[in-house]
């Protein structure tokens, strides 16, 4: 396992080519085993692909060009992120009504079955990364309301998913855990 967290890559360009339902059906499958408090199974699995995926980009381009109105060559950078994803999942997690504690626990248990998708995509050859700004768009009501999101709901993540297109490297910097750690 730890062989796996160390392969574990953020790949941000990925091959032309659509990610077929069985391998979307077992990444969402590997997300329903996060843990999760009071196993509520807070998470809510938006799947883009085709025409929804257009509708996105759509939703994106709009929000890039308010947000840079004077930075072009940004906009049309940062839309690469979606026009050449062949699959995106926007994950949500539930608002828990009048208990914070319970909301954050949700976003908690949602962070992992995001990770769960994660390693999942590696055991199945696709790469992906998790996003939330820019592009991400989970801070903008946008997305949130093009996906139909109900008031109970919270962007936690948009994950771009597809078969790499780049090369992965083996290495990859960490600070060792006894620079993080403290023993008491």
């Amino acid at each position: 396992m730890l062989n796996s967290l160390k392969k574990r890559r953020a790949i941000r360009q990925f091959e032309a080519r659509e990610v077929e339902r069985e391998k979307i059906e077992q990444l969402l499958e590997a997300a329903t085993y996060a843990p999760n408090d009071r196993m509520r199974e807070p998470w809510h699995f938006y799947v883009m692909q085709g025409a929804s995926l257009k509708g996105y980009g759509q939703v994106a381009q709009d929000f890039l060009e308010k947000r840079f109105p004077t930075k072009p060559h940004l906009v049309e950078s940062s839309m690469e992120a979606i026009t050449k994803t062949p699959l995106i999942i926007a994950v949500t997690s539930a608002i828990v009504e009048g208990d914070e504690g319970a909301t954050k626990d949700n976003v908690f248990a949602v962070s992992s079955a995001i990770m769960s998708m994660w390693l999942m995509a590696e055991e199945l050859g696709l790469g992906m990364v998790w996003r939330t700004r820019g592009v991400g768009l989970v801070h903008d009501i946008a997305l949130h309301t093009y996906i139909g999101a109900n008031e109970q709901e919270q962007l936690v993540g948009t994950l771009c998913i597809g078969y790499p297109a780049e090369s992965i490297s083996t290495e990859k910097k960490r600070t060792p855990f006894a620079e993080k750690t403290t023993w008491l």
